[in-house]
């Protein structure tokens, strides 16, 4: 073997705990969920009427529990101005940063749990996409008859809004998986960082992800509650496999690292 070969072998041995094989699987494996969510959004674009009936359809739900409390969420949080500016913010920026930036410390840091937390979320996006299917609903910010805002768009920018949701699906209020990503990164997390604080801001995050996109009019409660009953699924589910194949779907499989 040439000598650079082995000091790029040595120094990968070092930083990647199960080699450039196997990281490169993990990518390809994640690009492949992304292409075939944008396909799925491509059936769905076209169900607008259907989407716009759905949303109506849980908002009338919402009211005849007598929780439809999202407008005035949505004019509180303006009222006071910085928790509106909070969650227009960490709705632009924090969603695909903060679960890609988890997502590689856990490969390099706890990669004997990273592929137990990857095949959740395979799961998960999995009954999403069949969701997204077969309820498409339009998100409350395309409802203002019944009061809300497109907070968003009044932070950023119209164009700046639809460059951020270029890669989202616009009727794919249910579930949130805001909230179902936060939760599968989140219990993780404060399962296995070791400093307290960070731990307590962990537990928070599922909580503050559901109030960021409620306050924006992104979701409705109901879509948060959805994407969490997604989340508890795909945990389910994969404990179940992990019983099945240990070495593969487990808590910490039994994997040889480099």
């Amino acid at each position: 073997m040439p000598r650079w070969a082995t000091r790029l072998r040595r120094v990968s041995s070092r930083i990647l705990p199960a080699g450039w094989i196997d990281l490169l699987r993990q990518i390809v494996l994640f690009c492949g969920a992304y292409w075939l969510y944008r396909l799925v959004r491509g059936e769905v674009d076209g169900q607008a009427v259907t989407a716009f009936e759905h949303a109506r359809q849980l908002i009338h739900l919402e009211q005849d529990m007598g929780l439809f409390f999202e407008p005035s969420l949505q004019q509180w949080a303006q009222a006071w101005h910085w928790p509106i500016t909070f969650a227009n913010w960490m709705y632009v920026n924090s969603h695909f940063v903060v679960t890609t930036t988890f997502l590689a410390w856990l490969y390099l840091a706890r990669n004997r749990a990273f592929y137990y937390v990857r095949n959740m979320f395979v799961v998960a996006m999995g009954i999403a996409l069949v969701l997204y299917v077969t309820y498409p609903t339009a998100p409350p910010r395309f409802m203002p008859e019944y009061g809300f805002h497109d907070t968003v768009a009044s932070f950023v920018g119209q164009a700046a809004e639809d460059h951020a949701n270029a890669l989202y699906n616009p009727f794919a209020a249910v579930p949130s998986m805001h909230v179902a990503f936060a939760l599968m990164i989140g219990i993780p997390a404060v399962m296995l960082v070791r400093h307290r604080a960070v731990k307590v801001v962990w537990a928070l995050y599922p909580a503050i992800v559901t109030f960021v996109v409620v306050a924006t009019g992104n979701h409705y409660w109901v879509d948060g509650a959805l994407g969490a009953l997604v989340a508890a699924a795909a945990w389910a589910a994969t404990y179940a496999f992990a019983r099945i194949r240990p070495e593969a779907w487990g808590w910490y499989p039994n994997k040889v690292t480099a």
